[in-house]
């Protein structure tokens, strides 16, 4: 047997105890053999809930050689559990965890085994069960949590989050594999709302072992000088004068792993992991090299680069533009800083500092995507833009119900009323750009007039007249 003994000030000293009996010639037992040994540090089992630990699981399923066609494991993880300790101390979080593993051993059936492995998780061990046992029971246990809150008055409201890995869809019997896939189904639960259980999936899992193995070479291309990285440029042309002003700048990413990889999958990774720093510093020097490299076909060139709202967040973002705008001497207003309006908060201060901050140096700002959020025309007061941009969306939505050709006209009536400059972007064809024209935009860009190419391609088209040059 394993056991512990408590002293009397608390303190759990655990213990393996060993023997056998020997009996008398009647079969009755005489003596006990054997010895009483303390086992150490090791904990078999939790002193706060009292519940078996993780190597008692661990030992209950390495020796399992088959893989498990049914049955289920539930891991349950209390939400925002480190709030409730530092905001209420170590001593009730400890109470919390035995009252959270009463709520749970409460539905218990007698073949379900129910262990507390890291912090405030537990799993459940159901060698029987399926899918629908696994939500049920989590379902009874969540209502079990919400009684306890009411029960004290709501003095600390606390919700339980699960993952469950089902044996019949995924089957296993590796440990390895049963706590990775479980902590992944924990955390997905977490992340798309909390008080919730998530029930795992191939597919979803798969995913974000893309996730993590794409970032892997972010991290590699930014440590070898950010090969396969390559920033693109998209013309935009002023509709009054038909010549080229400026470009956009567009990041693009290649790997042997995962070959070309779309900027939808990549830069939210960028800033996830926040190697948009780096990444972003090295657009912004590559784009202002661009404009002194074009100089010989358009002089007065502007470039657009998009800054991330982590960059504005935590990094000296200014600092960093007016060195690079220094180094290479150029006129402040050929750099526009886009901004998407997605990526940023209203009620932030850094935003607006860094927007005013920028006009005071004579740097210009646009909004892009401007039309796809909820606070757009405070946008427009709040920050005092150069120019606003609307995608393609918004515009092939105009184009095609009369409702929505009112809504652009009006808000290109009212950029202009306080001196702000609409960019439509997506422009694909000759009909679109006739039509685009006449609601008397300033700026178009899109595939009509290019794609976004290399700074090499572009100067070839330049140089041979493929694209509208200055006049």
């Amino acid at each position: 047997m394993q056991y512990r003994w408590l002293s009397k000030a608390g303190k759990a000293i655990w213990i393996n105890c060993r023997g056998s009996a020997i009996y008398d010639e009647n079969h009755q037992i005489k003596y006990l053999v054997g010895c009483i040994n303390e086992i150490g540090k090791k904990q078999i089992a939790d002193n706060v809930s009292g519940l078996l630990g993780e190597t008692s699981f661990k030992n209950l399923i390495i020796p399992i050689q088959d893989d498990m066609h049914r049955g289920f494991v539930l891991r349950l993880g209390i939400d925002n559990f480190k709030n409730i300790n530092e905001n209420y101390g170590l001593k009730y979080g400890d109470e919390i965890l035995k009252q959270t593993g009463n709520c749970i051993k409460e539905h218990l059936l007698n073949h379900q085994k129910l262990y507390r492995i890291v912090s405030d998780e537990f799993i459940i061990l159901d060698l029987f069960g399926d899918k629908r046992d696994a939500k049920n029971l989590y379902n009874c246990i969540r209502d079990s949590i919400t009684a306890y809150v009411e029960s004290i008055n709501y003095e600390v409201y606390h919700t339980l989050s699960a993952g469950a890995l089902c044996f019949e869809e995924n089957p296993t019997a590796s440990y390895t594999e049963i706590m990775k896939w479980t902590e992944f189904g924990l955390s997905k639960a977490k992340k798309d709302g909390k008080n919730m259980c998530y029930v795992f999936k191939t597919e979803d899992y798969r995913k974000f072992q893309r996730k993590s193995e794409l970032i892997k070479c972010l991290h590699q291309a930014v440590d070898h000088d950010f090969v396969g990285f390559e920033v693109h440029f998209q013309p935009i042309v002023q509709v009054d004068k038909n010549r080229i002003t400026s470009l956009e700048a567009l990041l693009r990413f290649e790997c042997d792993t995962f070959g070309k990889v779309t900027p939808y999958e990549f830069i939210p990774l960028l800033e996830e992991s926040n190697l948009i720093i780096p990444v972003g510093k090295w657009v912004l020097e590559q784009s202002i090299q661009a404009v002194c490299s074009l100089k010989p076909f358009i002089p007065d060139l502007k470039v657009h680069v998009n800054i991330s709202y982590v960059q504005v967040l935590k990094t000296p973002i200014l600092k960093d533009i007016l060195n690079i705008i220094n180094r290479y001497d150029i006129e402040k207003n050929q750099l526009v800083v886009e901004l998407t309006e997605s990526g940023f908060i209203e009620s932030d201060a850094s935003f607006t500092n860094f927007c005013k901050n920028l006009k005071e140096n004579n740097i210009q700002l646009a909004l892009d995507d401007f039309g796809t959020g909820y606070s757009n025309f405070h946008y427009l007061y709040n920050l005092k833009p150069n120019c606003i941009k609307i995608d393609r969306g918004l515009m092939q939505n105009a184009l095609s119900n009369d409702y929505e050709n009112l809504l652009l006209k009006h808000m290109i009536d009212m950029s202009h009323s306080v001196g702000v400059k609409m960019c439509i972007e997506g422009v694909e064809t000759e009909i679109e750009l006739h039509k685009i024209m006449n609601m008397e935009t300033d700026y178009i860009q899109g595939y009509y007039y290019s794609r976004p190419c290399s700074l090499d391609e572009l100067k070839y088209k330049l140089e041979n007249h493929l694209i509208i040059k200055e006049a």
